[in-house]
């Protein structure tokens, strides 16, 4: 390599990093350490964790009790192969996962990662239907917008244009029905109808496929980046679980972001306890940014049947390795001990109330939504009509700079460029207080004032 060549490479070293996050301007800040709700960079300036990172540092940063467990695991074995091997702490973090997901979820299959478990639930799903004598059964629908991964399979799911566009010619690309979105409605519609079309949607898609060919329906039951934590009315789900019982379809809830305590329950699932899914798929808050983990639950007869079949057709070199699930199972004993899922609840009604103050007086906030501690802020041009500022002005990338110039770590994606809306994730560290909603809430009401004020002197508010 030229001298020229490496002033290049130096250059663009994390291009792809900026790329991928929105992120314009000055390179990003080196990271220092990282504490509670907190980071500081190398030059000693600290910058308060509004999003857990990509919604996934449950516990903050720096837990001492799961950095413990990580070194005396470590310190045993850090790597044992499931196929000649079971680990004490696959074990504990099954026995835990059971417990907390309740009846019917007693069956965990680690992974490392959202995408791999979103794949482990397709072809499982794939699998039990052999098992109970309906081979024709492979197609899984999911929804338009949504996001479960990437991995071409879990992009075969997702609900994207563009993604869509680049690998539609390498994957074998799923049905879509439309999500139940709550913000835009057509006059005079209400949440309510656009619920029960949206499901009815689901009703005839299985129609048009022929139900004797799709296998399971995949949603995110808390909405993540690709529909700004969308929650659906209520009988939503419960639509949704009667055709899928109705059709013989399984039920599959992406809880990647929503799992895990976020919701103010440990399953988003719980919140509709007559809606309950038949594999759910979890990740991010189950390793808490400590280590790569995800994970697919299935009940045991669920299990049973594919084992009585020759059993899982699929695995991955690090499927339930023994210092992941010893860092796992200390996350979800923290959870439970510091009592953050119900923290979760009540730090959420603060953080919505809070949002909803910034919104009254922000010019470029149009809605508020989500759930327990995964909510977002969707910006709009205009707050009457809805409608969404351009995206050549990029209005999340400079709210994410003016956002860490204010000391905020700030997290958004906008998915099918833009076409559905533009969001900014509002989703702390369960371990968050009322103290820290003040700040995150106060420092994020100053960014949108200077994004605002920028806006308006371009005419485009």
């Amino acid at each position: 390599m030229n001298p020229d060549q490496a002033m290049l490479a130096q250059d663009n070293r994390g291009h792809f990093r900026r790329f991928f996050l929105g992120l314009h301007g000055p390179d990003a800040p080196t990271i220092e350490r990282a504490e509670g709700l907190y980071f500081w960079d190398s030059l000693g300036r600290r910058y308060i964790d509004t999003t857990s990172g990509p919604v996934t540092c449950n516990l903050g940063h720096g837990n001492a009790a799961v950095l413990d467990a990580m070194t005396k695991q470590a310190q045993k074995a850090c790597f044992a192969w499931p196929v000649m091997f079971k680990s004490e702490a696959n074990l504990a973090l099954s026995e835990s996962l059971s417990r907390l997901a309740g009846p019917g979820y007693d069956c965990p299959f680690v992974v490392s990662g959202g995408s791999e478990a979103v794949e482990s639930a397709l072809k499982f799903a794939r699998q039990y239907a052999i098992a109970k004598g309906e081979p024709s059964r492979w197609k899984v629908i999911s929804r338009h917008p949504a996001y479960h991964g990437g991995t071409l399979g879990a992009a075969a799911v997702s609900g994207d244009e563009i993604s869509q566009e680049i690998f539609g010619p390498m994957m074998q690309a799923m049905p879509k029905v439309p999500a139940p979105f709550t913000y835009r409605l057509e006059p005079g519609e209400t949440p309510e109808e656009r619920a029960r079309s949206t499901a009815q949607a689901l009703a005839e898609e299985i129609e048009r496929q022929g139900p004797e060919t799709v296998a399971a329906f995949i949603m995110e039951p808390i909405g993540g980046l690709a529909t700004g934590a969308l929650v659906a009315p209520d009988l939503y789900y419960r639509h949704v679980r009667e055709i899928c019982d109705r059709y013989g379809l399984l039920l599959i809830y992406d809880e990647v972001m929503s799992g895990a305590g976020r919701s103010g329950r440990f399953l988003a699932a719980h919140h509709w306890p007559d809606a309950l899914p038949d594999l759910v798929v979890l990740a991010k808050g189950v390793g808490a940014g400590f280590t790569p983990l995800g994970l697919m639950l299935a009940s045991s007869e669920m299990v049973d049947a594919v084992a009585a079949e020759g059993g899982f057709l699929h695995g991955h070199t690090y499927n339930a390795n023994p210092l992941s699930c010893a860092v796992g199972h200390a996350v979800l004993q923290e959870t439970e001990r510091l009592d953050l899922i119900a923290n979760a609840e009540r730090m959420g009604t603060l953080l919505m109330s809070e949002l909803r103050a910034v919104m009254a007086d922000s010019p470029i906030v149009g809605d508020v939504r989500g759930r327990g501690l995964l909510q977002a802020i969707e910006l709009v041009a205009n707050k009457e009509t809805k409608e969404s500022i351009p995206m050549e002005h990029n209005a999340v990338g400079q709210i994410c700079t003016l956002g860490m110039e204010e000391g905020l770590a700030i997290y958004s994606r906008v998915p099918n460029g833009g076409k559905f809306g533009q969001w900014l994730m509002m989703t702390p560290p369960l371990i968050v207080n009322e103290e820290q909603v003040q700040e995150i809430t106060t420092g994020l009401a100053k960014v949108l004032s200077r994004c605002s004020d920028r806006l308006a002197r371009d005419g485009l508010i």
